[in-house]
């Protein structure tokens, strides 16, 4: 009996066909449910003898971002900027993330989100809860940040806390009739502590002066075994548009020109020194650092940098 000549060509095509006469043969299986997007709700970090957690407290897909952020450029120049960041000139993505330091001592919370009842959830996810927390440092006083301070009937979201804040941002906001500030941190003051710039919050953590956002926004030195970070709240608001054009106006700053300033200072300080650090807007885990580019500066997301002792 003779049999058919083999040939590399007549091989290979017969190994290319068996995978679809087998997929032929197989009886189709159910599509996968789509799950969704998803982000976590934690991410911490070993920062020397410390340990930082950002907790993802909410997030939001916000129209028509150009009457918020640089509301001083053209439009042509706000889409050149978005386009060549690849993102859309018609809506952006906010995210709130306080941050958690675990000092070794002390449980320090930084700022409260928009309510207690995501923060706590997030800082459960993290395995914490919210008794646990020995001092909640808030770094000013918009809503997204003294929110989460008590419930709606007053009671603390944080019962066992001490309480600090900027003095110039307490006594700023204390003059104004302000809802927010009068439901969730006047009734608090007299367990609050007030801090100048240099002020010390725990060893290790130390008060910035980071004026412009409102009157007496602070921001916040972590030090610990050498290590540096910045906890910096909103002195810049979005990772393009804040960092990559710090000139650009604000909706949200109540001193456009001195959060401008103020802007620019941090980011030389951040950039020269390599510092890492922590913002309430940028995106989730919030982590990253700064460099220069031309006249402004641009966001680099944090890697495993903070994976490695």
């Amino acid at each position: 009996m003779s049999y058919p000549k083999m040939t590399r060509r007549s091989v290979l095509a017969s190994a290319a066909a068996m995978p679809i006469a087998a997929a032929a043969s197989k009886p189709a299986l159910a599509a996968a449910e789509m799950m969704g997007a998803t982000l976590p709700r934690f991410n911490r970090i070993k920062l020397g003898g410390f340990e930082v957690t950002t907790l993802l407290a909410g997030t939001r897909t916000v129209p028509d971002p150009q009457t918020i952020f640089g509301m001083n450029a053209s439009e042509e120049e706000f889409a050149e900027v978005s386009a060549a960041n690849m993102i859309p000139t018609d809506k952006a993505q906010f995210f709130f993330t306080p941050t958690v330091v675990n000092t070794g001592a002390e449980l320090i919370l930084f700022d409260t989100g928009l309510n207690g009842g995501a923060t706590s959830a997030a800082l459960q996810a993290a395995g914490y809860t919210a008794e646990q927390i020995d001092k909640v440092v808030i770094t000013h006083m918009h809503g997204d940040h003294i929110g989460g301070l008590s419930a709606d009937d007053g009671t603390p979201t944080f019962g066992n806390a001490a309480y600090m804040t900027g003095a110039v941002e307490y006594d700023a906001w204390a003059a104004m009739d302000n809802e927010g500030f009068d439901a969730k941190v006047r009734p608090l003051s007299e367990q609050m502590t007030m801090l100048d710039d240099g002020g010390s919050v725990a060893s290790g953590i130390t008060a910035m002066t980071a004026f412009g956002h409102t009157p007496g926004h602070m921001a916040y030195m972590l030090e610990s075994n050498g290590q540096q970070l910045v906890i910096a709240a909103d002195f810049a608001n979005h990772y393009v548009w804040s960092l990559g054009h710090p000139d650009w106006e604000v909706r949200f700053d109540m001193d456009k020109s001195t959060a401008a300033a103020t802007r620019r200072r941090m980011l030389d300080m951040m950039a020269a020194d390599k510092l890492p650090f922590i913002g309430y807007h940028m995106p989730f885990p919030a982590i990253g650092f700064v460099e220069t580019r031309g006249d402004g500066f641009e966001y680099v997301p944090a890697s495993y940098q903070f994976m490695m002792d």
